[in-house]
């Protein structure tokens, strides 16, 4: 069988690259930059409790219910066209929300922004997968676009303080209007259709079955929600109930998909081990990142009494962790098994979380931002060579649906972390404070929350205040180390998962399996299987067979 090596990507793609950045660290800031607006937008438009909270979380919800169905719609009719598409609605979606009159208003465009925000996650994602053809370059790529990603959350609540200290509330939705300008001017001249490249082409595809767009829509809907109201007010059965019914739809969508000709989402990629696994992997490490992010932070603000601000630059050591974690794995992947660098990143972290322990409710900041950035070293090689491995071991044709999955994964993951590590932390604190709780303080909310028990004692004279303060700290701290132990016992479990499930995969070649090879991969037909060889660790050469999709 003659082959041919895969071309390299040259100046174009990787100033492409800068591009498709842009986007990604926006939609990541746009998740928190609001957050700091909260105060100053409530002022002005008056919104209800209710409205409060649609307002802060239709965005995200709406992003994690498309995913799936704006990955696949960028396969049948192209991922530029997806992208430019959903930047321009962007663009305008912004302007609206930054001069929303209302707090209606505001819901509708932060809705309009979330379904332009599903667009452009995947379509960054699939095209890299289309403008990096070696898969060592390819490595890189997916490591700068998670980085990117990583910055983003960092930056959001900084740069919306920042912004805030001299302009109004709107102004923080004004960000992403330049961003959107500059990606339409030159994505049409940097960025590649995929569907004008044969080998990337799908020409069975059909129309977009809406009926699996809506059952998809609902599943991941119902899921994250349940788990929201978990988060907030613990297991109840309302949040349960949510959760058994987006578990339900979820089955009938998947079933749907095996009677459909064109699916939405092509259950095959699953069968491949690799991409299985990999999306295991992505979505509990990001589930322990989220759950212990959660405690942290509210560690800095509420055991330590730093403002929103001053905790978010403590926080950026996390972030810098978590960029030199991703940026260093595909050098380390080009000569190690890229399952024994995510192990051992994933052991990393299991150590900064374990020094999480050593934080006490009077001392410890030191401590608990050297642990933080050691934890995040450690997961950012999972984050970004699970992403790889993802996206790498689908075919071409699929890299919308795959970046999708990888994606809604990520959603999930963060949305479990936050339910599960969050429900354990605060059962602790508040069995803790029941048994520690000062004489005459009777408090729902001092019990509920630590948050709670800084505003009650707030409100208390003298002594009781100071011992409320005192032992509700004791217990949150308490809380934290037992969740850090939890997050350190899951990443060794991950880790031993990750030796065993990813042993096939060789030192830089993404995506590939020697268990599989031989056989076509999931979703390409037979005959058309793509081979791949590392050549060296500087260039790593990808075989593929003429006459491939």
């Amino acid at each position: 069988m003659t082959t041919i090596a895969a071309p390299r990507a040259g100046r174009k793609e990787w100033i492409g690259l800068a591009v498709l950045a842009m986007p990604t660290l926006l939609i990541a800031m746009d998740m928190t930059v609001l957050h700091l607006a909260v105060p100053s937008l409530t002022a002005d438009l008056r919104p209800s409790t209710a409205q409060l909270l649609w307002i802060m979380d239709i965005y995200g919800f709406l992003v994690a219910g498309l995913l799936i169905t704006m990955g696949t719609l960028g396969d049948r009719i192209g991922r530029r066209k997806l992208l430019l598409t959903g930047a321009a609605a962007f663009g305008v979606a912004s302007v609206l929300a930054a001069f929303s009159t209302s707090a209606e208003m505001l819901i509708v465009t932060r809705a309009l922004l979330g379904v332009a925000g599903a667009t452009l996650m995947p379509s960054t994602l699939s095209l890299i997968r289309n403008m990096f053809h070696d898969a060592a370059q390819r490595t890189v790529a997916i490591s700068v676009w998670m980085t990117c990603f990583a910055v983003g959350g960092a930056l959001g609540p900084l740069l919306g303080g920042f912004l805030l200290s001299y302009f109004w509330w709107g102004s923080a939705f004004l960000i992403g209007v330049p961003v959107m300008v500059v990606l339409l001017v030159l994505g049409p001249v940097l960025l590649p259709e995929h569907r004008d490249e044969p080998e990337h082409r799908d020409e069975k595809a059909g129309k977009l079955d809406l009926g699996s767009a809506v059952l998809s829509l609902v599943a991941v809907l119902s899921v994250v929600y349940g788990l929201k109201l978990i988060a907030e007010d613990g297991f109840g059965l309302l949040p349960v109930a949510f959760m058994v019914l987006g578990l339900a739809v979820g089955v009938a969508f998947v079933r749907r998909q095996r009677t459909l000709a064109d699916p939405l989402l092509d259950l095959r990629l699953f069968r491949e081990r690799t991409f299985s696994a990999s999306v295991a992997l992505l979505t509990v490490g990001i589930l322990v990142m989220a759950g212990s992010q959660l405690f942290t932070l509210q560690y800095l603000q509420l055991v330590h009494g730093l403002s929103p601000l001053v905790a978010g630059l403590w926080s950026l050591p996390n972030a810098a962790g978590l960029m030199a974690g991703a940026m260093t794995a595909p050098a380390l992947a080009a000569k190690i098994r890229p399952g024994f660098v995510i192990a051992g990143g994933l052991v990393v972290a299991a150590i900064g979380l374990g020094m999480l322990t050593l934080v006490s409710a009077t001392a410890g900041l030191g401590i608990l931002v050297t642990a933080s950035a050691i934890m995040g070293a450690g997961l950012g090689p999972m984050a970004a060579l699970s992403t790889d491995l993802i996206v790498g071991a689908a075919p071409p044709e699929r890299a919308g649906a795959a970046s999708a999955i990888s994606e809604t994964g990520t959603e999930l993951g963060a949305g479990l972390g936050i339910a599960v590590l969050g429900s354990i932390g605060f059962g602790v604190y508040r069995s803790q404070i029941a048994d520690t709780m000062p004489a005459g303080v009777d408090s729902d909310a001092a019990h509920e929350s630590l948050g709670g028990a800084v505003a009650v004692a707030q409100d208390l004279s003298g002594k009781t205040g100071d011992e409320l303060l005192t032992v509700a700290r004791e217990a949150f701290t308490h809380g934290l180390h037992v969740t850090a132990l939890v997050g350190a016992g899951v990443a060794l479990v991950l880790a031993l998962l990750a030796t065993v499930l990813l042993r096939g995969v060789k030192p830089g070649v993404s995506g590939h399996d020697e268990a599989a090879e031989g056989t076509p991969q999931a979703g390409i037909p037979d005959g058309a299987a793509t081979t791949q060889t590392a050549a060296n660790a500087e260039a790593v050469k990808t075989e593929t067979a003429v006459g491939s999709i």
